[in-house]
């Protein structure tokens, strides 16, 4: 009975092979992390793109069985394909410069460090 639930959830779904990488973001006193579950990916397949305080995190992955023109009967399907697009804005302002990606068993970590705060700026009265 779960597996029809899922099904018809699939279904319903205004995309059914729409999906998106789980994440994890969290902050430290100087920067910002995230961590995107994207087994099967490689380097080439996502691209980050960094406007202001907001990452884009975008790419596509491939159906292989549906490359192969193949017939395959699925059974069960959980495993997204296809392309996506995750967008997170930051409350503090980043370094550009210092930004960085690793890929490392299907975890891709981006650590993004905060810009530091302009210096204070003292003004004479006259």
């Amino acid at each position: 009975m779960r597996d029809l639930r899922a099904w018809q959830e699939r279904l319903a779904s205004p995309r059914a092979d729409a999906w998106a990488p789980p994440i994890d973001v969290y902050e430290t006193a100087d920067r910002y992390v995230v961590a995107a579950e994207v087994p099967g990916m490689r380097r080439e397949q996502i691209e980050l793109a960094l406007e202001d305080s907001r990452l884009i995190i975008s790419g596509q992955r491939t159906d292989k069985t549906a490359a192969s023109g193949s017939v395959t009967h699925f059974h069960q399907v959980e495993r997204g394909h296809g392309a996506f697009a995750r967008s997170l804005e930051f409350a503090s302002k980043i370094d550009p410069a210092a930004v960085s990606a690793d890929l490392t068993l299907g975890v891709l970590t981006i650590t993004l460090p905060k810009a530091a705060p302009p210096p204070l700026r003292k003004i004479e009265v006259t």
